[in-house]
């Protein structure tokens, strides 16, 4: 089993973030989906508006704002294809 995971994140436009990553937390019409390298392929639509939470090594983490769309889960990584990925404000304390 993989230690990390290929995440790409892509608009309709553009390719928003490509990288290795430890977990991918995002939220389908099916509900709240954690992703770990390994996890069996799956195709998941994306729910309206959502975020996407690329967790990266050293604890740090990448928000997206995504409205619409697709996660694809495959043995080569994790494709998020939204219809518009920006990077999420960062939460007020």
């Amino acid at each position: 089993m993989a230690s990390q995971l290929h995440v790409e994140v892509v608009a309709v436009e553009e390719k928003v973030w490509s990288g290795e990553a430890e977990m991918l937390v995002a939220r389908t019409t099916e509900g709240e989906l954690g992703v770990l390298p390994g996890h069996a392929p799956l195709l998941g639509q994306l729910a309206e508006p959502s975020q996407v939470r690329v967790k990266v090594g050293g604890g740090e983490e990448i928000t997206y704002d995504v409205a619409g769309g697709f996660l694809s889960i495959t043995d080569e990584g994790v494709t998020v294809l939204a219809e518009s990925a920006e990077p999420a404000a960062p939460a007020a304390r």
